[in-house]
């Protein structure tokens, strides 16, 4: 079966499902399912939203990712999305974790060429360590302090951007509840595998154990408190 002008019916189904007319910003090679799915991905499960705004919804800390296919060639969109320090090293942003076919979506709705894609999936890429031990007061002023505060007083210049308030390091008797290991699977992992808010990045990706665990020592001297009792070598059982 053809149209009057000889498309084959299944031809022109298929471009009709391949197509986004009208939507700015977003691949047009995608499905209507397919844009509400990456926007899905983007708002709701990963952390990309604590930093980047879409849509009016997000952060003020990284540019927007409405317009990204008009600032930034396929190349780069992909490159950035898929390892941010091998790109750009010391770019204050994680490599986001997610399965291999979520990264290829969300690089083709912000205009990239999963093509290009050439990380491995579940590849790391942490910053390399320094020759010294690790500067947790440096770590936290680039990785922590956007949203935490310069001080862990949860009063960074993004906290106000985000759906749940920042955890207020500062508060000694918030912190004492939380447990050093707490601490660490909340920032190796991110704020969902821990019951808190999903944008919270994992920053496992891109961090080191030791420059985490320099992270947890620093959030400490900041609280001026250690963790529960329990939790300590030496604390009871």
């Amino acid at each position: 079966m053809r149209h009057a002008r000889g498309t084959p019916v299944h031809l022109a189904a298929l471009l009709m499902l391949l197509t986004v007319p009208g939507e700015q910003g977003v691949a047009q090679s995608l499905s209507g399912f397919a844009v509400r799915k990456a926007e899905q991905l983007l708002r709701d499960k990963h952390s990309c939203l604590g930093c980047h705004r879409l849509k009016g919804e997000g952060g003020q800390l990284a540019p927007a990712l409405d317009d990204v296919r008009g600032r930034r060639d396929a190349a780069y969109i992909a490159a950035i999305v898929s390892d941010p320090q091998r790109l750009k090293p010391g770019v204050s942003m994680p490599r986001v974790r997610m399965p291999a076919s979520e990264r290829a979506l969300i690089v083709r709705y912000l205009g990239g060429d999963p093509t290009r894609i050439e990380v491995p999936p579940g590849a790391l890429s942490p910053v390399a360590p320094s020759p010294t031990a690790p500067d947790g007061k440096g770590l936290y002023a680039q990785w922590c302090a956007g949203c935490h505060g310069t001080t862990g007083m949860g009063d960074g210049p993004n906290a106000q951007a985000l759906p749940v308030p920042p955890a207020r390091h500062h508060d000694a008797d918030a912190m004492r509840w939380r447990s050093d290991d707490a601490l660490f699977d909340t920032i190796e992992a991110g704020g969902a595998i821990m019951n808190r808010h999903h944008r919270m990045p994992a920053f496992g990706g891109t961090l080191t154990t030791p420059q985490i665990r320099a992270l947890v020592a620093y959030i400490r001297t900041l609280c001026r408190c250690q963790g529960p009792a329990w939790s300590r070598d030496g604390g009871p059982p």
